[in-house]
């Protein structure tokens, strides 16, 4: 029987656009966390944290929850990665010991956002790089999803203000799925972007809108990070291939198997 997923946090065995957009978020921070400190705060199952630990000088993955730690720490073993139990205000780690902090989509899972923001200024070195990101309440819970885990979330202009009440320089990139790729852009270029649809008869152009908002921010200089796309491909293969495991594994298609047996056998005597 297939895991149902309770949505609170992505597991390594759940795929669909979710699991897109979040393996586009830690891709796209690669480059920014190579031969760095790094702080991945709710690091959940762990499998963000073991990614980035693949280029990135050290990796600490910080969660709430003492089961997803412990499980994290079994099924992710490097010299460079760490697993801790802690939370968004109160990070078990000392005052300017990161270089890179990372939080995908931890921010609207609770209220104390300006605790967890005191706590990130007070984690990063000097110069160090926040990488924040969360869903556009606006887009999401306003139009289309409901997260009942999501407690406080925030529109684009909260978001941003926070930011920059607590950095000197903040840029901001926005990000949706289309036909299960990732989008990542700044937003100016996401706003000119032009996306195309149709049929035979008719192709129009379509606006996306920013699913989700990510921001960069540091007391150094930003350089704008470049648009990318992360090709869905390879999870649309992995759902299919689940979906195809899960029908032959029911009962009704092996209940069908065994009825149908003895008419393949003959079809196949009869066509030689």
């Amino acid at each position: 029987m297939k895991k149902k997923w309770s949505g609170e946090r992505l597991e390594t065995d759940i795929y669909g656009d979710v699991s897109v957009e979040h393996l586009h978020r830690y891709a796209m921070s690669s480059v920014l966390v190579e031969d760095k400190i790094v702080l991945d705060i709710a690091s959940g199952e762990g499998y963000g944290s073991f990614l980035m630990a693949k280029t990135a000088k050290k990796v600490i993955g910080v969660d709430i929850d003492t089961d997803v730690v412990n499980l994290a720490r079994e099924k992710y073993k490097n010299d460079n990665l760490d697993f801790l139990v802690g939370s968004t205000d109160c990070i078990p780690l000392e005052s300017n010991s990161v270089d890179v902090l990372i939080s995908f989509e931890t921010i609207e899972h609770h209220d104390k956002h300006e605790e967890m923001f005191l706590e990130i200024k007070r984690v990063l070195k000097p110069n160090g790089i926040l990488i924040i990101s969360s869903p556009d309440k606006q887009f999401y819970s306003n139009l289309q999803k409901n997260n009942p885990y999501h407690i406080k979330e925030l529109y684009l202009e909260e978001f941003e203000d926070l930011s920059k009440k607590h950095f000197t320089n903040v840029k901001t990139y926005f990000q949706n799925c289309i036909n299960g790729s990732s989008i990542i852009a700044p937003i100016i270029l996401f706003e000119n972007l032009k996306v195309f649809s149709g049929t035979f008869e008719n192709i129009y152009t379509k606006k996306i809108s920013a699913l989700y908002n990510i921001i960069i921010a540091s007391e150094q200089f930003l350089d704008d990070v470049d648009l990318s796309i992360f090709d869905g491909q390879t999870i649309s293969k992995k759902i299919n291939e689940d979906n195809i495991n899960y029908i032959r594994s029911s009962t009704t298609f092996k209940l069908g198997s065994v009825i149908l047996k003895p008419f393949i056998k003959l079809k196949n005597i009869l066509l030689k």
